[in-house]
């Protein structure tokens, strides 16, 4: 006959096993490296920093009230006072104000440019891992074609032929020539880590199982591949915002991103071009943010692939 408090040590030791089995299916890869994100210093110095510029770019009114565009060329270049942290530009505009306002057009083309090769480049990179054959062949060529162009040449090519001569584009317009500029140049990335993470999950058995059981292709791609498949990829698109927010202002400084009235990093490193010698602060601000925000995420980029791949911990 067994005794109760066998009985119930028996009970409490299956509740344990149960509810640390329980623990451990929730606790997937996504928990883990979040657990592990927030003990990490980098991540949250970078986190702080990201944050404070997208605050900076929804709500510029909460850093400054002065107009960005309002100029007084009797305060032309004058170096920084209480009265402007920053100093003035050439046209007399405040810069702490442009370069609070600028942090939008900057962050905006950042986002969309990262949004649009993350979509073209893991659409073709699944479908080309998943099928292979001619398929995977024939993207992975084009993709091929498209890594041995120089990325300002083909910047320069794309953003001249959507421009005629002589014309000037209007701010939306601009901003999303640029956008798709770089979107169409810096898809294959993300096409060849999708495609990679796709071939090598596949291979898995809870793919084959799934496969065996009958499931579509497309149940497959979307409910087996896509969340387990989606790290790298996202470890990428971390470090290309910033990076494609320092491409902007490259092309800007060129004279074929974002232009004026538009407001923005580039276009404010290009104004200033010209001046550094006699006037280095009207460089040195919008060039500071941008070093600052691209480095926050590559910072941040790097912490995530750290939290996400388990031989790096």
């Amino acid at each position: 006959m067994t005794e109760p408090t066998d009985a119930i040590s028996s009970t409490t030791s299956r509740g344990a096993y149960a509810a640390a089995t329980t623990e451990g299916r929730q606790r997937g890869l996504w928990s883990d490296a979040w657990r592990n994100l927030r003990r990490q210093p980098t991540f949250l110095i970078s986190a702080g920093l990201i944050l404070l510029v997208l605050v900076m770019a929804a709500f510029p009114q909460l850093f400054t009230s002065v107009d960005p565009t309002y100029g007084d060329l009797s305060r032309q270049r004058q170096l920084p006072s209480v009265d402007a942290w920053f100093g003035y530009d050439n046209q007399g505009a405040d810069i702490y104000a442009r370069v609070i306002y600028g942090t939008r057009a900057s962050v905006v083309v950042g986002v969309l440019a990262t949004a649009g090769t993350v979509l073209i480049g893991s659409t073709l990179g699944i479908l080309a891992g998943y099928y292979g054959g001619w398929l995977d062949a024939l993207m992975s060529r084009v993709a091929d074609v498209f890594f041995g162009l120089p990325f300002v040449l083909g910047a320069i090519v794309i953003l001249t032929t959507l421009n005629a001569p002589g014309s000037t584009p209007g701010p939306v317009r601009i901003v999303a020539q640029v956008v798709l500029s770089i979107a169409l140049l810096s898809w294959p990335v993300a096409m060849r880590i999708m495609r990679a993470a796709v071939i090598s999950a596949k291979q898995n058995d809870y793919v084959k199982a799934a496969r065996a059981l009958g499931a579509s292709s497309r149940r497959i791609i979307f409910r087996h591949l896509l969340p387990n498949c989606l790290a790298p990829v996202l470890v990428y698109a971390t470090i290309a915002l910033g990076a494609f927010i320092g491409v902007e202002a490259t092309l800007s400084f060129l004279g074929l991103g974002l232009r004026s009235p538009v407001v923005s990093w580039g276009v404010m490193i290009s104004d200033a071009r010209d001046y550094v010698r006699i006037a280095p602060h009207l460089l040195l601000f919008p060039a500071g943010f941008l070093t600052m925000t691209v480095l926050a995420f590559v910072m941040l980029g790097d912490a995530v692939r750290e939290a996400l791949d388990p031989k790096l911990r």
